[in-house]
């Protein structure tokens, strides 16, 4: 599945965030802990450069815990320290300010030997579409202070937040690559909610969802839809959900329309319990 999506505002906020790149101090990456390969942006790469970086995998009480610490080890591996965050829980507050103080630790030691009085450090967070950044900022300013939507492409400006004395934050849109060459990547983000779903195949993406619970969680998508559903084929598993929540169209025929919104809906809510579509070890069917 080829996705060819790249808003105006994106492309504007690529050239604003390479602008403000300049006067921050810490980048905190987000990505989807459901999702943490396919919710790199390669574009965040050539941005970031050399400041030092927080790597937080969010969404992470959606995700399966075991899938999560071995995402943690991998990236241990690879000599990046991660962290595992529920962006509405407010232990996620210290736990991150706790990060972004050790990972900027060098410059306001750099600053002491120059003798330069010392500054709230400057942070940006940066992530695909409706990964929580908003959503994190509003719980490290403990209160609203950042518009928040579960469609991708609310935040379109940027905004300074200040956090304490310690740290500022800026608040950014979310930056999609411009082609999603990887049609395994291109699904995924698509059942996660980071596109749109009025340009994807909603077809293609709930029949690799299902297929995806069928084979790693079939515990969970019996608990959810009933016992007797059938998990050998997609095709199968969607007009049983489709009968058993009443999606009919006048006639009888069956809503199969219907029938997706509901299973990305289910997936998205966190309904089917912690669910991950990617592993280390190379799982990624949905």
């Amino acid at each position: 599945m080829i996705i060819q999506w790249y808003p105006g505002h994106m492309a504007k906020a690529k050239r604003v965030i390479g602008e403000q790149m300049k006067i921050i101090d810490v980048v905190i990456e987000l990505r989807d802990a459901r999702i943490p390969a396919a919710s790199e942006n390669p574009v965040l790469r050539e941005l970031i450069q050399q400041k030092p970086r927080v790597l937080v995998l969010n969404k992470s009480d959606l995700a399966d815990p075991f899938v999560s610490e071995a995402w943690k080890q991998q990236f241990a591996t690879e000599g990046t320290e991660c962290v595992l965050l529920d962006s509405k829980a407010k232990s996620s507050r210290q736990e991150l300010t706790r990060r972004i103080m050790s990972a900027g630790r060098p410059i306001l030691e750099r600053w002491e030997r120059r003798g330069l009085r010392a500054r709230s450090l400057r942070t940006i967070i940066l992530g695909i579409p409706n990964v929580g950044k908003s959503t994190l900022i509003n719980t490290m300013a403990r209160g609203y202070v950042a518009a928040i939507a579960d469609r991708p492409g609310k935040t379109r400006g940027q905004q300074w937040v200040k956090i304490g004395k310690q740290l500022e934050l800026m608040d950014t849109p979310g930056v999609l690559w411009p082609k999603f060459d990887d049609p395994q990547a291109a699904r995924m983000l698509a059942a996660t909610g980071a596109i749109v779903d009025e340009v994807f195949d909603a077809e293609e993406v709930v029949a690799g969802l299902l297929r995806h619970l069928a084979e790693h969680y079939p515990s969970a998508l019996r608990q959810r839809y009933g016992e007797e559903i059938p998990t050998e084929e997609a095709a199968a598993m969607l007009l049983y959900i489709a009968q058993r929540r009443g999606c009919l169209l006048p006639g009888g025929t069956v809503d199969k329309e219907k029938a997706r919104r509901i299973v990305l809906q289910d997936f998205r809510q966190g309904r089917f319990g912690r669910v991950s579509l990617e592993s280390p070890e190379g799982w990624n069917e949905a």
